[in-house]
């Protein structure tokens, strides 16, 4: 069966002395690790956590977030990665509507537990996951570990679900996306075959664990019985020595980072020889890095990711064979690859219906890799999986070879550093700042972010404000990556639609004028 547990115990199985993780001086093999994630699982259901209990995790990257991955389903639970980048506010109403009752927690996110606590009826225990001593009344990671015994494994059916992963909405609330075993063991099982894993990989998390992008890699190589290596939070120094250190073989990078990567200062002064490949996506690959990394390291495999949390996330790749720099095949660097196994793949009109080759419509799929549903939210669902296809919101077109070519999104959805960012939410927040009478949120290129988020706005008559005041207004609301990183103060009325809506498209031409596409 496709459960977290049932892959575990095979790794163990085929592969017990073997290292499992690797986060500064700690070190586990795959007996240990399963060890620890029983002992910590014994431990979640002391504090009460059973079948179908949630428990979220505030935390940045590091082996025992990969422990709770897999202990908290081990305890029967419901796993609640949560975004590191939210304000209180936001991390409040992901708890709240999880209905987490447990919380574990890093040093740096402490300061917002008082409001959590507040907030929060449903939170029973909050366990302190970071390293050194954890404050006074607060029970630690380490020592609940010690002091539990370990347990089998809960039963369950591959069915059931596994994780709540949330993402931004175009109603400015998030959704919770269902995952169950099944969606996330099948996603990962197609990443195996396509990028061709072999058990002596070791992967570096430099990608935050809470993105189900960096998850289905960290399940591959769970299926597999490779290594796993662990940097808190992504630093490119940081991520080149340990590249060397522990001779890494595979990295997932958003295109930011990669950019970073490319330009920094002392990068000749690395050895990265041991690494042979790099897997990005999670936003649109500006195509003046990409060809500058694949000049730099010709002999290092580039593959793209196409997908989203809805689909576990993996709809397409684009492989290495396909990242070609010259002749007719290098317009393939443009494009998002074809569909995954087990994926069907179509370009649908609004009537669901099938567009030639070459059309641009909706990127709309179906696979064993798709969401349960939205938590809570039964017409949004019915809306997302309407005819048994799941609606991506994605514009792009399918060429004759079954490439897709994204050219511009249905949604209003802005993609900025690897981060969703939905306009709408944003909006939310600027209308509560007294001086705003009308507001639209849009993309304009970034040569840093790919896209940023830039405010147009109506001021009120009589009022006055500013760019940075509008800025600071939208930090105390929203998480910092979602607040506008420009804006245009008005006076005159947003353009309007014959229904009366903001025309967002004539917002954006004067930035996207030129450009091929309306994504960067």
């Amino acid at each position: 069966m496709l459960t977290f547990s049932n892959t575990l115990q095979r790794v163990v199985q085929q592969r017990a002395e073997k290292m499992a993780t690797i986060d500064g001086d700690r070190r586990h093999t795959w007996k240990e690790f399963q060890q620890r994630v029983s002992q910590f699982a014994g431990a979640l259901q002391k504090l009460g956590v059973q079948q179908g209990s949630r428990v979220a995790i505030l935390s940045l990257n590091s082996d025992r977030y990969l422990e709770a991955m897999f202990a908290i389903p081990w305890a029967g639970g419901v796993y609640v990665p949560i975004n590191t980048r939210l304000a209180a506010p936001e991390v409040e109403y992901w708890m709240s509507n999880s209905e987490s009752e447990v919380l574990l927690l890093d040093r740096q996110f402490l300061p917002m537990l008082d409001h959590l606590k507040s907030s929060l009826p449903k939170l029973k225990h909050v366990v302190f996951m970071d390293n050194g001593e954890a404050p006074e009344g607060m029970p630690h990671y380490e020592h609940l570990l010690a002091d539990a015994a370990g347990i089998d494994a809960f039963p369950v059916q591959p069915d059931d679900l596994v994780a709540l992963y949330y993402t931004g909405g175009t109603t400015g609330r998030s959704k919770g996306v269902m995952l169950s075993h099944h969606n996330m063991l099948f996603n990962a099982m197609q990443g195996m075959v396509l990028q061709s894993y072999g058990s002596e990989e070791i992967y570096l998390h430099a990608a935050p664990m809470f993105h189900a992008a960096d998850a289905y890699n960290a399940i591959c190589f769970c299926l597999l019985g490779g290594t796993h290596v662990f940097t808190p939070g992504f630093d490119p120094k940081r991520v080149l020595e340990l590249i060397g250190e522990e001779s890494v073989t595979r990295i997932l990078l958003v295109p930011t980072m990669v950019g970073m990567v490319m330009s920094y200062p002392d990068l000749d002064s690395y050895d990265i020889s041991s690494l042979k490949s790099i897997f990005y996506g999670a936003s649109p690959m500006p195509e003046a890095v990409l060809k500058a990394a694949m000049n730099k390291y010709p002999d290092i495999e580039f593959m793209q990711a196409y997908g989203q949390t809805e689909a576990a996330p993996v709809l397409t790749v684009l492989m290495p064979d396909d990242h070609v720099l010259e002749g007719p095949r290098s317009r393939l660097l443009k494009s998002a690859g074809k569909a995954a196994p087990g994926v069907t793949l179509a370009i649908l009109d609004d009537n669901d219906q099938e567009l030639p080759r070459g059309e641009i419509g909706q990127v709309c799929a179906k696979g064993d890799n798709v969401m349960i549903g939205y938590l809570g939210m039964e017409e949004t669902t019915q809306d997302t999986l309407k005819n048994g296809w799941l609606h991506t919101g994605d514009g792009a077109y399918m060429d004759d070879e079954g490439y897709i070519f994204i050219v511009d999104r249905v949604k209003d959805m802005i993609i900025s550093g690897g981060e969703n960012v939905y306009s709408v939410e944003v909006e939310h927040a600027l209308y509560r700042h007294p001086a705003v009478e009308s507001c639209a949120v849009i993309g304009i290129p970034s040569e840093q972010w790919g896209e940023q988020v830039h405010a147009v706005i109506q001021t009120k008559a009589d009022t006055q404000t500013s760019e940075d005041e509008i800025i600071a207004h939208c930090k105390e609301l929203i998480a910092s990556f979602k607040c506008p990183r420009s804006v245009s103060l008005q006076v005159e009325p947003l353009p309007l639609s014959g229904a009366g809506k903001i025309l967002k498209t004539e917002l954006r031409k004067p930035y996207w004028d030129g450009k091929a596409k309306a994504v960067n």
